[in-house]
């Protein structure tokens, strides 16, 4: 068979202009994920991930509509500040000898700070710090916000105010990390990683503005936990990775996640005791609002956490059976699943961990408290707030395994073989093209 890049003079043979799919460049802007120079759907493939998302798409609105809070039933915010009680921002002067590796375990230890803000701007403060802050939490120069109190909820005349210590004033230091990483994601992920950032504030505006007010009007946490997950994935997949066949095969393979960790958090919820009633936010939370099922917003909170993790590996999955497929278009579905399913098993090696060590670097104090207690293995690991979060971190990480098997199964499926007239001659330009993308991880 002739080369279709060569054309016949009569005399000799004489090389034409390469065709398009062996250019050594994409002519597409769009992030890995994308079409580009994958194995192209059929047009049967492409109605039926367009009835499938749509479907889906459908079903989570009007999940949303169906569990959208009604007027006047938000929950009104309680006052932060009892009467009398004010705060002011200040800078630490000196911290004397209370602090430190001779701070007392047991009292409160004195320091002097500097108002910044009337009615103490410029003053000197005495402040008193919670010992476990004064060990080794509090320097000088750093900004802090103190509690003034008045006695009878005013200040009286020549008394001087009670000064006591709240918190760390972070808004500068976090504004410039912020800042920082957002330039960092500009310059190395350039508009993929900016388009990112904007699918999580989707993510973050479905929390604060539907799932939190809806969990507190009455509705089931874990329906309104599902339905958000499932809002919240369109936005984080096509925001960060453009529309297409790849992605979307990636958010049936999210979706399909996210059910396998619904149906075994409520199948293992109960049978392990988890009440969501460990640890002090809990119990604050069920004190103001005893209306609400600590258990069902435990659960809501697994479902939600291993979201990310999901998408991770879906998207990953995806967009490598679109890639092998191009690279092999005389290969057999089971073929391309075969060896898409051995990149998922490197990726499920080491995502397992990634879960895993997260947690134990969150809960690290409390790890090392319950190291110090004399206490069997088994009862440590299965009380309490360890006990919740291995539970959460084993049932994230089921529904993320399963999920990699399963979109990997969907891309497979739906990367049907190219036609063989149009494939035959760029089969070694994917090739080398695939091995170029390879190289450059």
């Amino acid at each position: 068979m002739a080369d279709p890049g060569v054309v016949s003079t009569g005399k000799r043979a004489r090389r034409g202009p390469r065709p398009a799919a062996e250019h050594g460049h994409s002519h597409g802007h769009g992030h890995g994920a994308g079409d580009g120079d994958a194995a192209p759907a059929t047009h049967r493939a492409r109605i039926v991930l367009a009835a499938l998302t749509g479907l889906l798409l459908l079903a989570t609105l009007v999940g949303m509509i169906l569990l959208w809070p009604a007027q006047g039933t938000q929950v009104e915010s309680s006052e932060f500040l009892a009467p009398g009680v004010e705060i002011v921002p200040a800078t630490v002067a000196e911290i004397g000898e209370s602090t430190g590796e001779s701070v007392d375990a047991e009292e409160l230890a004195l320091i002097e700070a500097v108002g910044r803000a009337a009615p103490f701007d410029g003053e000197t403060l005495s402040v008193e710090v919670p010992p476990a802050i004064a060990a080794d939490g509090i320097h000088e120069g750093d900004r802090i916000r103190v509690l003034s109190v008045a006695e009878g909820g005013a200040a009286s005349p020549g008394q001087p105010q009670l000064m006591y210590y709240l918190d760390h004033d972070r808004t500068l230091p976090l504004g410039v990390l912020l800042a920082a990483y957002l330039a960092l994601v500009a310059l190395v992920a350039r508009g993929s990683g900016l388009r990112a950032m904007a699918g999580l504030a989707a993510g973050v505006a479905i929390v604060l503005w539907f799932m939190l007010p809806a969990i507190f009007a009455g509705e089931n946490a874990v329906l309104v936990a599902l339905v958000a997950a499932s809002a919240m994935i369109f936005p984080c997949v096509y925001f960060a990775h453009g529309v297409s066949v790849r992605t979307t095969t990636a958010v049936l393979g999210t979706f399909g996640g996210i059910a396998v960790t619904v149906l075994i958090a409520l199948a293992a919820g109960r049978p392990t005791g988890m009440t969501g009633a460990d640890g002090d936010a809990a119990q604050v939370l069920f004190s103001a609002h005893p209306h609400l099922s600590l258990s069902t917003v435990f659960l809501a909170g697994v479902i939600i956490s291993g979201l990310g993790a999901l998408n991770d590996v879906t998207i990953t999955q995806a967009s490598s059976a679109w890639e092998l497929r191009a690279a092999m278009p005389t290969a057999s579905r089971l073929q391309v699943f075969t060896a898409t399913m051995r990149i998922g098993r490197d990726h499920i090696a080491s995502t397992v961990y990634t879960l895993a060590y997260a947690y134990i670097g969150s809960a690290l104090p409390l790890l090392m408290y319950a190291s110090t207690v004399n206490r069997s293995l088994i009862d440590t690991i299965t009380s309490g707030e360890i006990a919740a979060e291995i539970f959460r971190t084993l049932v994230a990480s089921i529904g993320l395994v399963l999920a990699i098997p399963l979109t990997t199964a969907i891309a497979a499926a739906l990367a049907t073989r190219p036609d063989s007239a149009g494939s035959r001659h760029a089969t070694g330009s994917r090739r080398r093209k695939l091995e170029e993308r390879l190289a450059r991880y």
